[in-house]
């Protein structure tokens, strides 16, 4: 194997990582109905911060997504041709 799929191999481990702790930072969309109960003591900051943060923590998972599928197909095609 070449030192590009050793490096591409350690870059999928690492964003593989940092993907599985996001998503787990996440809520759960689908509370319930113990979520109804308690959504409406929540102050309108609270809930404003909260979403700000449940945002990011999207987007973010969008993008480690979309990177790990395109370094996934580089290196299983660099290691097909020139492994």
């Amino acid at each position: 194997m070449t030192p590009w799929a050793y490096i591409l191999g350690a870059v999928l481990i690492v964003i593989s990582i940092i993907l599985v702790v996001i998503v787990l930072m996440q809520q759960s969309k689908s509370q319930g109905l113990s979520g109804a109960i308690a959504g409406g003591a929540e102050t309108f900051f609270g809930k404003h911060k909260g979403r700000t943060i449940e945002a990011k923590l999207e987007k973010i998972t969008k993008i480690l997504c979309a990177l790990f599928i395109i370094l996934t197909l580089g290196t299983t095609l660099l290691i097909g041709f020139l492994g």
